[in-house]
C-alpha cells in the first residue's frame, strides 16, 4: 500500500459531503418516485458517471481494464447485493413509527464494520481505534434518540440489521478492491465502482420491471433532477471506495459520521432550526471520536 498519510481522511470527507447533497436531492425525487423508485436513480444514472470516471483513469494512468482473479467477483457481490439489502431494510423503516430509533441503530454500522473487518478481512483494531468508534457512535445515538423515543424491538431489529448490512458491504467492497491486485489504487476503486454499480442497475431494474414497471418510466420521465442525483451519488462512491482502498472500513465509517454535523449545519444555518443540548453533546462526541480516531496509531 503507498504512503498515502491522511489521503484516505480527505478521500471520506469529501464522500460524506457529496452524499449529503445527494440525499437531499433524492429527498425531492422521493415525492415523483417513490422511495424504491428515488433509490434506484442513485444506481442507474450513477452508472453511466462511474464508466466516465473509469474512462478517465484508463486514459491518466495509461492502463487498460483490470483482469479481476476468481476471488474478487464474490467480493464485489457482496458488497453490492449488502447494500442494496441495507437499503431495503431502511425502506421498510421508513414506514415505521420508530423510524428514528431505526436510525440511531443504523449508525452502529462502525462498530460492526470493525468486526466484519477484523473476521473477513484482518483488518486489526487498536485500542485507540475501538475508543474513537465507539465515542463518536454513542454521538450519533444520541443526537438520534430523542427523549420520550418509545423503544420498539421491531425497531431495533431493523436498524441492526440495516447497520449489519451496510457495514458487510463496506467490507465486501474493500475486499474487492484489495483482490483485485492492480498497482494503482484509484484503479481498483474506480473499476471495482463500476462493476458494483452496473450490478445494482441491473438488479433493481428487473426488480422494478416484474414488480412495477411505472416506475421506471417515471424514472426516464425526470431524468434532469435524477441525472444530478446520479451524479452526486457515483461522486460520494468515488471517493468512498478511494478511502476503502487506503483504510479499513471500520475507519472510514467511523469518520463517515460527519456526514450527521453537515446535516446539523443544514438544520441549523439554512432552515434556522434550534441546536439543542442533547444534540450539542452528540455533536461534542461526534468531534472527539473523530480526532481520536485520526490519532489513533
Amino acid at each position: 500500500m503507498p504512503d498515502t498519510g491522511w489521503l484516505w481522511a480527505l478521500f471520506t470527507v469529501i464522500a460524506a459531503a457529496a452524499q449529503t447533497v445527494r440525499n437531499a436531492t433524492q429527498r425531492e425525487l422521493t415525492a415523483k418516485l417513490g422511495t424504491v423508485g428515488a433509490t434506484h436513480v442513485r444506481f442507474l444514472f450513477g452508472f453511466p458517471f462511474a464508466l466516465v470516471f473509469l474512462a478517465g483513469v484508463m486514459v491518466v494512468l495509461g492502463q487498460g481494464l483490470p483482469r479481476p482473479p476468481l476471488i474478487y467477483w464474490p467480493w464485489v457481490a457482496v458488497g453490492a447485493l449488502a447494500q442494496i439489502a441495507a437499503t431495503a431494510l431502511m425502506l421498510a423503516a421508513m414506514n415505521d413509527r420508530s423510524f428514528v430509533v431505526v436510525y440511531a441503530y443504523i449508525k452502529t454500522e462502525p462498530v460492526q464494520a470493525a468486526l466484519f473487518g477484523l473476521v473477513f478481512l484482518g483488518d486489526a483494531v487498536t485500542p485507540a481505534m475501538a475508543a474513537a468508534i465507539l465515542i463518536a457512535t454513542t454521538g450519533v445515538v444520541i443526537m438520534a434518540l430523542k427523549p420520550g423515543t418509545a423503544m420498539d424491538v421491531r425497531a431495533t431489529l431493523l436498524g441492526l440489521a440495516a447497520g449489519a448490512m451496510f457495514a458487510l458491504s463496506a467490507v465486501g467492497y474493500r475486499g474487492a478492491i484489495l483482490g483485485l491486485e492492480v498497482p494503482s489504487y484509484i484503479m481498483a476503486a474506480t473499476f471495482t465502482l463500476a462493476v458494483g454499480l452496473l450490478l445494482q442497475s441491473a438488479l433493481l431494474s428487473l426488480y422494478l420491471w416484474l414488480r412495477d414497471p411505472g416506475v421506471l418510466g417515471a424514472i426516464v420521465r425526470a431524468w434532469r433532477p435524477s441525472l444530478f442525483a446520479g451524479f452526486m451519488g457515483a461522486l460520494a462512491s468515488q471517493f468512498w471506495f478511494l478511502a476503502l482502498a487506503l483504510a479499513t472500513a471500520a475507519s472510514v465509517r467511523t469518520l463517515a459520521l460527519v456526514e450527521v454535523l453537515f446535516a446539523q449545519g443544514i438544520s441549523r444555518f439554512v432552515f434556522k432550526q434550534a441546536t439543542t443540548a442533547r444534540e450539542v453533546l452528540g455533536i461534542v462526541l461526534i468531534v472527539v471520536g473523530v480526532v481520536v480516531l485520526l490519532w489513533a496509531p
